[in-house]
């Protein structure tokens, strides 16, 4: 097998991002606001990233995706000073550091971005995404209780976690260090 390799979110990966959300647990989907698994949820999100709302890279491995990260802002909003970073990894690549790099590579581009907040959300429970963004300098912002409804009724807390770029940025350069990381 082959290293994963990202690179951005093209219209021909729309039958790969397809399957790709096939293959994962609706649980991991729950933060997402709109269900990845419907056809019209992948083709808003292409025409997102055409009028350049979204900024996204898919990872792949052996020609299938394995892991996406997105970066969602409004730059015609209160908050354009603002990006929502979603990840997600397949089962099988869990652990492999692949989050790490996508997560990383959405930092990047937040930064060439001019982005002085980075936000992601999760459902509570999922401990690994939490450490890993926690790594990288995100910390808990809110918890919205009974945020979402699975597709069995049940509802899940939801847990939204900030990086303040700017703050960030101006530490490491202080210290002498690129701009990024935490």
């Amino acid at each position: 097998m082959s290293e994963h390799r990202i690179r951005r979110f093209r219209p021909e990966d729309r039958d790969g991002m397809a399957a790709f959300a096939q293959s994962l647990p609706d649980h991991d989907l729950l933060f997402l606001g709109r269900d990845l698994k419907h056809p019209r949820v992948i083709e808003a999100w292409l025409a997102a990233i055409a009028e350049g709302w979204i900024d996204s890279m898919v990872a792949d491995r052996d020609g299938a995706i394995v892991g996406t990260a997105a970066l969602v802002r409004d730059p015609l909003g209160w908050s354009a000073h603002v990006g929502e970073v979603r990840l997600l990894v397949s089962r099988e690549h869990r652990g492999t550091g692949l989050g790490r790099d996508l997560l990383q590579a959405a930092m990047a581009v937040a930064g060439e971005r001019g982005l002085a907040k980075l936000t992601a959300a999760m459902t509570s429970d999922q401990i690994a995404s939490v450490e890993l963004f926690e790594t990288l300098g995100f910390r808990g912002e809110a918890l919205l209780k009974d945020q979402v409804r699975d597709r069995e009724g049940r509802t899940h807390d939801l847990l939204v976690m900030a990086h303040d770029a700017a703050r960030v940025a101006a530490r490491h350069r202080a210290y002498g260090f690129e701009a990024g990381g935490s």
